[in-house]
């Protein structure tokens, strides 16, 4: 029972005139047909309550567990919308949530109030005034509390019980719409993205894994073997080597494969949108944050996410990471509430990531919760004729591309796909293949049935610099192998040629180069400025 001495109930006086409570009352019911945001549907709320019961102090406050949160405000400084009120530390919140009806407490009650130092123009605690709170309840449970405060003492001696009553169903209204519509866009949102996750995970692969040397068979069989478990998988390997298609084959070979492949390229997102594109985030956490939205993590719950790039984790997200592979447990930004999560992670990266670790830029204890099934994709330099076999697949697709009845290599051409060092990998060989085949096209004046590419349209050079030729019929001077040069220095070059190609077929236009180089326009602004070319 609530100590008479404490609060008073507010006496059944009736002094409002049927015209104030309608001129109140009737703009918020327009307000419920209009499209409003939640900020402006509650400060009228407030404005329509000082009107009908004039005070200095109003507050709307949602109840979120065990905590106050305050949504509007009216009369009390701006900071007091940042605070969070936990119920059990303020003992008049808790007495006007214990009630089913609007309380008035005593003037000189000796509860502290909550809004001492917050009330404009006063400064100090609150000496003797008039306080009156309204619980809100939605579908039979509290929902928060409206209150009113004056200065005057005796301001709500005379305040009408019925028109109060009229407002705080109103007010109910009010908030429901908003939890309702807020609701709808949330379910909407929300189904959007698992449809979305749903869809890129049941979609047929447009890539397989190809090659049939003894090093893309090992791969496979380690693939075989990790796929059936649950744990964590780190890809490693150069850059271009198919790291994606890896994750790929894991999770469509794993138990999990009737669940989402959830895919995320850490190094195309800004350091101030990881959190929240990973753990997701409630409404209000942030400005533009106008709505909850659930994070990778969540949407692979019961499936697979895939970090590619994940070197380039900023190290508090890694620290994050960390907790949720350790116990499956993830909070939203601006949420005190924990999610728990089912997910199977693989991640991918070219950065020698025990390096990282010991310059500092990358956590141990993350390193090591990653690595606990490392798997390394080789190089296409050291597939051997695989090299034909991949050259075939982009081949095939470009002969539909480009509505061809036959593309294909020449015998020399061959030899020179061989006989090079590939320091792009797959990728480079798949970029090659739709250039050469492009511009051989365009070579013709009339559009052939069938298109042959010479080693000439290919225009590759050895490892001396030398352009790949076919065999002659006396022995020419054998070229250094891939391990006498600087193979960083190589790749560097490749890199370096391949952009700057790009940029050119383009008009120096950035965007359409990383389309052309099927790359994120952030990942190639790095790239850009590591090359020196930014």
């Amino acid at each position: 029972m609530v100590n008479k001495t404490l609060v008073n109930k507010t006496p059944l006086v009736v002094n409002s005139t049927a015209k104030e409570l309608l001129d109140a009352l009737v703009p918020l019911m327009q307000d419920l047909s209009r499209d409003l945001s939640d900020t402006e549907r509650y400060r009228r709320l407030l404005q329509s309550l000082r009107a009908l019961f004039p005070s200095d102090a109003t507050a709307l406050l949602r109840l979120d567990g065990d905590t106050l949160v305050p949504l509007a405000i009216d009369g009390l400084t701006s900071d007091t919308l940042g605070r969070r009120f936990r119920v059990a530390e303020h003992p008049r919140f808790a007495q006007l949530l214990a009630q089913s009806g609007p309380t008035r407490f005593a003037a000189d009650s000796n509860l502290p109030d909550p809004y001492d130092g917050l009330v404009k123009g006063v400064s100090g605690d609150l000496e003797v005034h008039d306080c009156l709170g309204c619980p809100l309840f939605i579908g039979g449970r509290p929902w928060g509390l409206l209150t009113l405060d004056a200065l005057d003492p005796a301001r709500f001696d005379s305040v009408d019980m019925g028109a109060l009553e009229a407002f705080l169903s109103l007010a109910a209204a009010t908030v429901s719409v908003v939890e309702r519509i807020d609701s709808l866009a949330r379910t909407s949102e929300q189904e959007h993205e698992r449809a979305e996750a749903y869809r890129q995970a049941s979609a047929p692969s447009r890539r397989e894994m190809i090659g049939a040397s003894k090093q893309h068979k090992r791969l496979q069989d380690e693939i075989a073997i990790v796929a059936k478990s649950d744990l964590t998988v780190l890809v490693t390997g150069e850059t271009g080597v198919g790291k994606e298609l890896v994750a790929s084959a894991i999770h469509a070979l794993s138990p999990r494969a009737g669940k989402p492949l959830i895919s995320v390229n850490c190094a195309a997102l800004p350091d101030t949108l990881v959190e929240s594109e990973l753990f997701g985030h409630v409404r209000g956490a942030f400005s533009g944050a106008s709505s909850d939205r659930r994070g990778k993590f969540e949407l692979a719950d019961g499936g697979t996410l895939f970090l590619d790039e994940v070197g380039e984790l900023p190290l508090a997200v890694q620290a994050k990471l960390l907790r949720v592979l350790q116990n499956g447990q993830l909070q939203r930004i601006g949420s005190d509430g924990e999610h728990t999560v089912d997910v199977r992670l693989i991640a991918a990266t070219n950065r020698d990531l025990a390096h990282e670790v010991r310059e500092g830029r990358f956590r141990a204890d993350f390193y090591h919760r990653l690595s606990v099934y490392p798997l390394v994709v080789p190089p296409l330099r050291e597939r051997g004729r695989d090299v034909l076999l991949l050259a075939g697949y982009f081949l095939e697709e470009n002969r539909r591309r480009l509505g061809l009845q036959s593309l294909r290599l020449a015998a020399d051409a061959q030899t020179a796909l061989l006989g090079y060092a590939w320091p792009g990998n797959v990728r480079e060989l798949e970029h090659l293949i739709g250039r050469t085949a492009l511009k051989a096209l365009a070579a013709h004046r009339e559009r052939p049935r069938i298109l042959t590419l010479q080693a000439a349209d290919f225009g590759l050079s050895d490892a001396a610099g030398q352009l790949i030729s076919p065999p002659q019929t006396e022995p020419a001077p054998q070229a250094p192998s891939p391990a006498q040069q600087d193979f960083r220095g190589a790749v560097t070059s490749f890199e370096r040629t391949l952009l700057l190609d790009a940029l050119a077929r383009h008009d120096q236009n950035w965007a359409a180069a990383a389309r052309d180089l099927g790359m994120d326009r952030a990942n190639l602004n790095r790239l850009a400025r590591r090359l020196g070319l930014k």
